[in-house]
Parts: structure tokens; C-alpha cells; sequence
């Protein structure tokens, strides 16, 4: 990969590679160096902004980009502190606000958008493999009394950080996968994918495995349902091989799959925990139905609204670091912490913003398999070859346009389970802005293709003719 190919979106390449490095044991998951150097990003943005002295966003993004703003101002009027609304507002207008306007400016074409597509399956190999690790020299996180669980370099305190980052990495292998037609990229899309199933599946978070399989039967059916019966086939008859067949933790993930099923009949104490601050998070709304409870408020309010049945913390422990009990202070479900910090307001503003980016992309989803199929019975005009890597449908961004949707919506299913917080968070940011790219600018982009050139002439035999 050129230099000079990656240098528009080296700042965001930056940010994931922090997230590589590994953290102190015991360390409290807030703001690390990749949020620094995010910050930074958008830092940049801004100044080229200033000093090209020109638009930075259109009117469509604009709007669906600053829709938040409104309810995390009033949110954060209502919070306990100002301390807490400065800090809470920072935050959210980071992940969900700046660092994606910026991802969006900072990619210009479809090319900068694989490059920092690759860049997530790297993150996810790096992570995974370490994961793996883990699990077999039983220095992971503590699950079910063995050190055993996959968290790569996030620790103990963060065991739900390289769920995430494999997710995302094997998500974008899926969409390159699907979405090309150069058989080197498909081949090591498809393999990176299936290698990503291990470390995904050895973190044990049923959140995860969950979201992921959402999205990927979503990627599967936009890209076609017999190549969606073709692939689901394969990933099942290699799930057979790998559980059944070698025994590959069959014994731990098949009790962790039954308890999916088992959350409401017999639920162990992580559910209890969570369905115990769902409750208290729609009682803080019903107090404070429009605005709720303010910024940062859901710690200080949820003794007042949970049951008895709520415990004093979760208990971590492994990847280096002493046991301790974890406190609880969020409902782990950001649509309803949205609901009970910022009320009906934010939450319309907040999941009203990604559902507009998530109808745009799948709208720019759908055009581009309409002209790559147009494209596909043109065969006169131009060579099968596109510029970028691909053909006639893969040069005009499916797979790009898989793996924003992806993205999008395994965020939005695992936000049902969990919220934002931690290190990976910044992830979650660029995946955003890798979205609203695609939704708001990407898909309507012409990439140019290689038209073959007429052979030169050469004097003499011009005049000899």
C-alpha cells in the first residue's frame, strides 16, 4: 500500500492503530490515546476547513449529522453538575457528532474507504490473535472460574472491547468479501472473515454473537439470496467441523448459547443486573418523559428507581489484573440511557440521525447494484477492468456500501445489549463516519474505469497510408 494512497485518511488510521496498543492492568476503560489523537483529527478538519475557506458539509449532512446537538444541549442543562453536562455533552458530541463530520471529509473516494475498511480487519486480527492466546494459555478474563475469556489488550475491565473490534473487523471481510470481484481480495476477505469467528466466539458475549449474526445475514441478503444460501452453508458446515467435530470449546459456548434462550425462564445474575436497570432507566424517563434526568445522571438516580434484585457490581478478574467488583452505572442499552439522561428529545434527535443515515446508505446501496447491473450488459464502451480493484458492480462500491450498512446495522442491534464507553468507543465514532460517508456522499460518486487506449501510430506508417 502507497504512502501517498493513505495520507487523506491517515489521521483515522492512526486512531485504530492506537487501539492496538495494549492497556494498564486494572486500568478504568475512560479516554485513551486513540480519543486524543481523534480529537486531533477533528482539530485538523477544521483548520483545512478554515484554510480552503469552503463548505464543509451539504445541507442533507448537515442536518443529519447536527440533529443531536439539540437534545444533548438541553440534556446537558439538566444535568447534576456542570461539570457532568460539559463532560457528558463532549463525549457524545464526539462520538456521534464531530469524529464522524470528520471521517466524511477526510475520505475522498471509494479507495480511502477500503483502505480504512482493511484497516478494521487488521485491528480485528491483531486483537483476535491475542484473544486466542488467551484462551488457551488461560491467561484471559475470568469466565465461570477459569481466566480463559477473550479480551485481547482491553483487560478485564473492558471485556466487551475486542468483541467489538472483531466484530467490526470481520463484519468489513464480509463486505469486501461479498463485494468484489477480484478473485485475490475475495479469497482473503473470505478467510480473514472465517479466521475472525474464533476470537468472536471465544470472548463469549452473547451481545456480540448476536449482532453479528444479524448483520451478516443482512450483508448476505443485499448481496443476493443465492449467494447468501451458498455462504451460510459454508459457515455452517465449517461451525460443525470446528465445535463438533475438534470439540473447539464446545462444551463452554454451547451452555452460552442455551443461555440466550434462557433470559426470561432461568436468568443468571448478568441478565437479572440488566433487565434491573432497564427497569430503572424507563422509570427515571417516566419522571422526566421530555428531558430526562440530564447528562450523567443515570449513576446518581438508579439506587432511587432499581429493585432489590440488582447486585452491588459485576466481579472482574484475569488478563493481569487483581479481582474487584466492577459498579454498575449505565443499563447497558443506549436507546434506553439516551431515554433516561436526555428524555424523548434525545432520543428522537439521536436514533432519528441513524436511522436517516441507515435509509440513505441502503438507498445508495440499492443504486449501485442498479448501475452495476446497467453496467454489467455494457460491454462496448470500456474494458471489465475498474479503476480500484473490481468490476463492473465491485468498481462502483458494493462493497463499500456492504460494509457501511454493516456496520451501521450491527451497531444499532448491539446497542439493544450495550453502550457506549471505554476505549473501543472511538470505533463506534468511525464507524459512524464511515456510514455517513457512504450515505450522504459516497454512493453517489462515479469512479472511473480503465478504458483501453488506441495504440499510437507511428509517423512513417501515417505517411505511408
Amino acid at each position: 500500500m502507497r504512502l501517498p494512497r493513505v495520507l487523506p485518511v491517515l489521521p483515522a488510521i492512526v486512531v485504530i492503530a492506537l487501539l492496538g496498543l495494549p492497556l494498564g492492568p486494572g486500568g478504568e476503560g475512560g479516554a485513551g490515546p486513540a480519543d486524543a489523537v481523534s480529537a486531533l483529527m477533528v482539530l485538523y478538519c477544521g483548520i483545512r476547513l478554515v484554510r480552503d475557506r469552503r463548505r464543509p458539509l451539504s445541507r442533507t449532512a448537515a442536518v443529519v449529522l447536527g440533529l443531536p446537538v439539540l437534545g444533548l444541549a438541553i440534556a446537558a442543562m439538566g444535568a447534576a453538575t456542570p461539570g457532568a453536562g460539559i463532560t457528558g455533552m463532549g463525549r457524545y458530541l464526539q462520538i456521534f457528532v464531530l469524529v464522524p463530520a470528520a471521517v466524511l471529509l477526510l475520505i475522498r473516494h471509494r479507495g480511502d474507504f477500503r483502505v480504512l475498511a482493511w484497516s478494521f480487519v487488521g485491528l480485528a486480527l491483531w486483537q483476535g490473535a491475542i484473544g486466542v492466546h488467551q484462551f488457551l494459555t488461560g491467561t484471559g478474563a475470568s469466565y465461570q472460574g477459569q481466566e480463559i475469556r477473550a479480551v485481547g489488550t482491553f483487560g478485564a475491565q473492558d471485556v466487551m472491547g475486542m468483541a467489538t473490534v472483531v466484530c467490526f473487523g470481520l463484519i468489513c471481510a464480509v463486505g469486501l468479501a461479498l463485494g468484489t470481484t477480484a478473485v485475490r481480495q475475495r479469497t482473503i476477505a473470505a478467510c480473514c472473515a472465517l479466521a475472525l469467528l474464533v476470537p468472536l466466539a471465544l470472548s463469549f458475549s452473547r451481545g456480540a454473537w448476536i449482532a453479528t449474526a444479524v448483520t451478516c445475514s443482512a450483508q448476505l441478503m443485499l448481496a443476493g439470496l443465492r449467494r447468501a444460501l451458498k455462504v451460510g452453508a459454508v459457515v455452517a458446515a465449517l461451525g460443525v467441523v470446528l465445535v463438533g467435530g475438534f470439540g473447539v470449546g464446545s462444551a463452554m459456548l454451547q451452555e452460552r448459547v442455551n443461555s440466550i434462550t434462557q433470559v426470561t425462564d432461568a436468568p443468571d445474575q448478568s441478565v437479572t443486573d440488566r433487565y434491573t436497570m432497564w427497569a430503572a432507566a424507563v422509570d427515571m424517563w417516566r419522571e422526566q418523559p421530555l428531558t430526562g434526568v440530564g447528562l450523567k445522571g443515570f449513576p446518581e438516580h438508579r439506587d432511587a428507581h432499581a429493585s432489590l434484585a440488582l447486585s452491588a457490581g459485576s466481579d472482574t478478574e484475569g488478563a493481569g489484573a487483581a479481582f474487584r467488583k466492577q459498579p454498575l452505572l449505565s443499563p447497558h442499552n443506549m436507546y434506553l440511557l439516551i431515554l433516561a439522561e436526555q428524555g424523548l428529545i434525545g432520543l428522537l434527535a439521536l436514533a432519528g440521525g441513524w436511522l436517516a443515515l441507515l435509509v440513505c446508505g441502503l438507498r445508495g446501496l440499492a443504486r449501485v447494484r442498479r448501475s452495476g447491473a446497467g453496467a454489467a450488459l455494457d460491454t462496448g464502451a470500456v474494458s471489465g477492468r475498474a479503476a480500484l480493484g473490481g468490476g463492473a458492480v465491485s468498481g462502483r462500491g458494493l462493497d463499500c456500501g456492504l460494509v457501511a450498512c454493516g456496520l451501521l446495522v450491527w451497531q444499532l442491534t448491539d446497542f439493544v445489549y450495550a453502550d457506549i464507553g471505554g476505549p473501543s468507543t472511538v470505533l463506534t465514532a468511525l464507524c459512524f463516519g464511515l456510514a455517513a460517508w457512504w450515505g450522504l456522499a459516497g454512493s453517489g460518486l462515479r469512479e472511473p474505469v480503465t478504458v483501453p487506449l488506441a495504440v499510437p501510430v507511428r509517423a512513417e506508417e501515417a505517411a505511408s497510408r
